[in-house]
Parts: structure tokens; C-alpha cells; sequence
């Protein structure tokens, strides 16, 4: 047996142990139908194993270290006390819901008096209380046989958060999921779970933020499964955080199932983690669907920043819009893989995919793959892709007006993050996101090159903090 296989096969052994103790405890554990759900997943999680990148969708991305890493599962929360959210906190939100290390936090949570109509718990709650609201819907979506890692999620689905917005219900503030790592003594994995139904004719925003609690000091992986099932004329605004500490890794999947005539967004900002995957997967499943989906990713040091999008046409009259900006600096590495498939019945179909990306340094590296599949005849699709730096005679127009260096680079990028920014048409989620921009590139504008790298070592350009 190769070294190879032999690593595999331990690989398997101890998930499917994992696995055998889960499921003796796992909320749910009685009902029938979720547990042929796990076991359908985990057995294919088993068949495929870790993606490589022998496979085509991630052959821009390298993850051996999330697949020989002896992560441990969390039975129990890490208990954490409410000032320790203070860093996190979003003022503006209909409620929010914590999770640490993917179990809900009840009394960290805030559940106000929500508008009637609008039903918010754990997935872990519904699961044991009223299992049967949501037989039909989890899972019902997702294709577990094209991702491995939506297997495993699957395998070990539990908790998360569980949406439900009643028929014409607009919620005007949006809601807050909160998920904290926190890996102490050991490598930590958590599969977090959510369900998002919005009825016919709602309108409603959610906020998924993923942090890192201060003082972890392990590595962490949060492999989170998003359902979000938007009805006929529904209007829904998806927002994804991610924030997490130099040691964490994050693969999150949204997987949306459009109705007839729905309006959905997609927004994503990703600035912290080691290695992230993003991948957004629509289905335009109704006539005259709209979607968007619109994100921003901001990397340094050795950070790899990875987004799939995978949108499908499925019904006519239906469009589509990507546009995703990328800055990269040190020795980041980012990855845009948009693939757009338009099935033969989607006649009349317009989408848009563009990727836009500025790379601050000679050593970060962008990969993008913009990619069409049409069977359809009446179709009217585009995409494209731009890389480049900060211009610098605009650098020298701003110094030369008396803007300092790290002042005139922040408003460069500030203008080329905004253009994400301007798509955000929720104003509390757009403010939120915006103060988290205007941080990170804050952090980003302070570094400069300094001088080439000394011959003969591969650690690329010094950077030096200016002022």
C-alpha cells in the first residue's frame, strides 16, 4: 500500500469513528429520514474522500493540511462570556444568534420580540421539537455527490441557525448569525448547519460572521452548509463574513434554490483565515429570477482565498450578475473559479461575470477562471477578468496634493473595494460591512515595498510600515 493510500486510510478510519460516536448522541439520532441523511453523506464522504487538485474545481487550491490534520469534534461549547463579543458586536441587528464552536449559545444570543411571522431558533431546537417542519427541506437541495465536503457536513449535521420568514413578512433589520471559533487544546472541526426559508412575497437580510475567539490556540476548521430556499417573488440579501485568525481554515457553502421571479444577493467578504473556500451555488429554478452575487477578498502574508461560484440557469427569462474584486498582498494567494450553466430551457437568459483584481506585490498570485456552459440558443451571457496594481501616477497625483503615502494607497483601494460596497443595498448590513473594509484596508495601506529580497532567498519583497 502507498504512503499515499496508507494516509487515506487512516484518514477514513477516523472520521468513520467520529462518525460511530456522533451518531449515538447526535440530536435526531431516532428519526429515519435524518439518519439515512447522514449515512447517505458519510458513505459518500468515504467514496470521494478530500478534493485534490487533480480535481478540476480545486485544482487551484491545495488542502493537505485540512486533509492530514487530526481534527477532533466538538461535543460541547466552549463557555465565553458576553464581553468577549464586544469586538463583534452588530448594533443594527433584528436579533443575532451565537454559536461557538458550532453549538448554540442561548444566553449570549439575543431573540427579542421579532415581528409575527419571523420564526428564529437553533436547528438543533427545531430538529427535537418540531422535526417534521423541516423533513423535506433539509438536504433537499444540496448535492452531496459533487462536494465533498457538503458530504461531511451532512454526515455531521446538528446545529446552526433555522429561518423561517412567513409569507409577505418584511424584515427591515437584518439578522445576525454569529459563529465563533474557539480551538483550545487541540485541532477543532464543526460543522454548522443552517436553513433559511423565506415565503413567498418576504423580504429578509442575514448576516453569517465567522471570528476567531482571542487566546485560541489551535487550529480550527468551520465547514458550514448554508440552505436557503427563497420562494416565488421573494426578496432575500445573503451576507458572508469571514474574519477568523491566521490559523483557522474555512470552507462554507451556500447553496440557494430560487422560485419564480425572486431577487436574491449574495454578498461575501473574506479578510481573515489561512485557507478559505467560498463557494456559492444558485439555481435559478423559477421564470424571471434574479440573482446577485457580489464579493470582496482581501489577502496577506500567506493566506489563500478561494471562491467558487456555480450558478445555474435553469428556467427562462431569468439573469444573473457576478462581480467579484480581489486584493492581494505579500505572498497571498487568490482563486476565482465562476462557472455559469445555462440549461436548454433557459431561454432568454442574461448573466454577467466579472472578476477584477489588484496585486500589491510581486509575490501574490491571482487564478481566475471564468467559465460558460450554454445549451440554450436565446441567450445573451458575458465574462471577463482584469489584473493589475495600483496606478501609480493617480499615487503620485494624490501625494503630490499633500495626501501621505498610506492615506493616498487607502484611497485608491477604498475606490476599487467600493465598487462591492455599492451593490449592498441593505443600509445596516452595508455600514457593517463597510467599517470592516475600511479596517482591513487601513491595515493593508500602512505596508509598502522596501527593498528587493536578497539574492538567492524565495521569501520574496520586505515590506516596511511606513510613518
Amino acid at each position: 500500500m502507498t504512503s499515499a493510500a496508507q494516509t487515506q486510510t487512516r484518514q477514513l478510519e477516523h472520521y468513520l469513528g467520529s462518525f460511530a460516536e456522533f451518531s449515538k448522541r447526535a440530536v435526531g439520532h431516532s428519526l429515519p429520514w435524518l439518519r439515512t441523511l447522514r449515512e447517505n453523506a458519510l458513505e459518500r464522504f468515504c467514496q470521494v474522500g478530500f478534493p485534490t487538485t487533480r480535481d478540476e474545481d480545486w485544482r487551484f487550491t491545495n488542502i493537505s493540511a485540512i486533509a492530514e490534520m487530526p481534527f477532533r469534534f466538538s461535543s460541547e461549547p466552549v463557555r465565553i462570556s458576553t464581553r468577549d463579543l464586544d469586538p463583534w458586536q452588530m448594533e443594527a441587528a433584528a436579533c443575532r444568534l451565537v454559536f461557538v464552536n458550532g453549538h448554540f449559545s442561548a444566553e449570549l444570543s439575543t431573540l427579542p420580540n421579532l415581528p409575527a411571522g419571523v420564526h428564529v431558533s437553533s436547528l438543533a431546537k427545531q430538529i427535537a421539537e418540531k422535526p417534521a417542519e423541516i423533513e423535506h427541506q433539509l438536504g433537499a437541495y444540496l448535492d452531496t455527490e459533487r462536494d465533498a465536503f457538503c458530504a461531511l457536513n451532512s454526515a455531521f449535521a446538528e446545529d446552526g441557525a433555522y429561518i423561517h420568514i412567513a409569507r409577505g413578512v418584511v424584515l427591515s433589520e437584518p439578522i445576525q448569525l454569529l459563529f465563533i471559533s474557539a480551538a483550545i487544546g487541540g485541532p477543532l472541526m464543526t460543522h454548522p448547519r443552517n436553513l433559511i426559508v423565506a415565503e413567498e412575497e418576504s423580504q429578509a437580510a442575514i448576516i453569517e460572521d465567522y471570528v476567531s475567539l482571542n487566546g485560541s490556540t489551535a487550529a480550527a476548521l468551520s465547514n458550514t452548509v448554508t440552505e436557503l430556499v427563497a420562494r416565488d417573488n421573494a426578496v432575500v440579501s445573503h451576507y458572508l463574513i469571514e474574519r477568523e485568525d491566521a490559523r483557522a481554515f474555512n470552507v462554507s457553502t451556500l447553496r440557494i434554490q430560487q422560485g419564480r421571479s425572486t431577487n436574491v444577493a449574495s454578498h461575501s467578504l473574506l479578510i481573515g483565515g489561512a485557507i478559505v473556500r467560498n463557494n456559492v451555488h444558485p439555481v435559478l429554478a423559477g421564470e424571471g429570477g434574479e440573482c446577485l452575487i457580489n464579493g470582496l477578498f482581501i489577502g496577506n502574508g500567506r493566506q489563500h482565498l478561494d471562491n467558487y461560484m456555480y450558478v445555474e440557469h435553469a428556467k427562462p427569462h431569468c439573469g444573473s450578475r457576478q462581480f467579484y474584486n480581489g486584493i492581494l498582498d505579500g505572498h497571498a494567494h487568490g482563486v476565482f473559479h465562476g462557472r455559469i450553466i445555462v440549461h436548454k430551457d433557459a431561454q432568454k437568459t442574461d448573466a454577467k461575470q466579472t472578476n477584477r483584481n489588484l496585486l500589491l506585490s510581486d509575490d501574490a498570485q491571482i487564478d481566475t477562471k471564468p467559465q460558460l456552459e450554454i445549451y440554450a440558443d436565446d441567450v445573451k451571457c458575458t465574462h471577463g477578468a482584469t489584473i493589475g496594481q495600483i496606478e501609480e501616477g493617480a499615487l503620485f497625483y494624490l501625494r503630490s496634493r499633500g495626501i501621505d503615502e498610506i492615506s493616498a494607497r487607502k484611497l485608491l483601494l477604498l475606490a476599487f473595494a467600493s465598487e462591492c460596497l455599492d451593490r449592498m443595498k441593505e443600509q445596516p448590513a452595508r455600514a457593517f460591512a463597510q467599517e470592516l473594509i475600511n479596517d482591513c484596508l487601513f491595515e493593508v495601506s500602512k505596508w509598502r515595498d522596501d527593498a528587493a529580497p536578497a539574492q538567492g532567498t524565495d521569501h520574496g519583497r520586505r515590506w516596511k510600515e511606513v510613518g
